[in-house]
């Protein structure tokens, strides 16, 4: 049974299900030059010591030092290099050193950079959906909470204890609620973390996460809001980046594809949880949604 907590941000942290994929201490000196392409996976990257440049695509470029952190939620491609333009001779690929530690430029190169690097992936078939409410990219510095966990999940990645997993889970899950919310809002896109800013909207955002199965409505939303429906409804739009019904849907949806995926509940007690009154209600939305049925999808592993 999935029980999600009612704060906006750790349900949809906790729905996500982040795992690790790959965790690593990459050490780097003189000019140098990493590429990553057609990833689709989230990153987060620590600085440990000294600097250099991050190249994501479809963004400038930013120049990270000691104490950054960056998290980048869903990662298609990106370079990191050097400040210093790399010559055409230099080896682009890295060299294992050892488990978990790679090596970036010439090998007799005194090391000048130091960064946990981490590939994570997220169990959920929601995960497109949930992503899309987050910040494309967050970038803090001296949040010395974010950059003390990096080396915890590091060190777990690497030792076979009983637990490891749930505890990988259980860390990430703090990593990215403690980066999600590390990030200044007066700077973040529209979406979930800038409407939590706003205290009159956080109340709506709160309610709909923690009601999913609940009678929703924008004129009740806006009343507690102390707001005129037409305020809170383009108010909502503006902050969040979509309507207020058509995020609750999504959550809805959300939440949905969870529990299709877990099995062992009916069409009908599903549509209960997600505020439809009926299996035929919640069939029809959730193909207006997904553009296929509730069964096809269970059927497909949540695919």
């Amino acid at each position: 049974m999935l029980d999600t907590p009612a704060d906006p941000l750790s349900s949809v942290v906790t729905l996500l299900k982040p795992a690790v994929s790959i965790s690593k201490m990459v050490e780097a000196g003189g000019q140098w030059m990493v590429e990553r392409h057609d990833m689709a996976s989230p990153f987060y990257c620590a600085m440990v010591e000294g600097q250099c440049r991050l190249h994501v695509t479809g963004r400038d470029p930013v120049t990270l030092t000691a104490g950054d952190f960056v998290l980048i939620p869903h990662l298609q491609s990106f370079t990191m290099s050097s400040e210093v333009p790399l010559p055409p001779y230099v080896p682009r690929l890295p060299l294992e050193t050892g488990p978990g530690r790679f090596q970036l430029g010439l090998s007799d190169a005194p090391v000048d950079v130091r960064a946990l690097v981490g590939h994570c992936r997220f169990d959920t078939p929601a995960s497109d959906l949930l992503v899309s409410l987050l910040p494309e990219m967050i970038h803090v510095s001296g949040q010395s909470r974010l950059t003390a966990l990096v080396p915890v999940i590091h060190e777990e990645t690497r030792a076979d204890r009983p637990g490891r997993g749930m505890i990988l889970e259980r860390l990430l899950e703090v990593l990215l609620i403690e980066a999600l919310r590390s990030g200044p809002a007066a700077t973040l896109p529209p979406g979930l973390l800038r409407g939590l800013s706003d205290p009159q909207l956080a109340t709506a955002l709160q309610r709909i996460h923690a009601e999913a199965g609940g009678a929703l409505s924008v004129s009740e939303m806006a009343k507690e809001a102390g707001m005129s429906r037409s305020g809170f409804f383009e108010r909502f739009r503006r902050q969040v980046g979509r309507a207020p019904m058509e995020y609750a849907t999504d959550w809805r949806m959300a939440v949905a594809k969870t529990l299709l995926r877990q099995g062992g509940l009916t069409n009908t007690e599903i549509a209960l949880k997600v505020g439809y009154g009926s299996a035929s209600a919640f069939g029809l939305a959730f193909v207006r949604h997904e553009g296929q049925s509730p069964g096809a999808f269970a059927n497909k592993g949540g695919r």
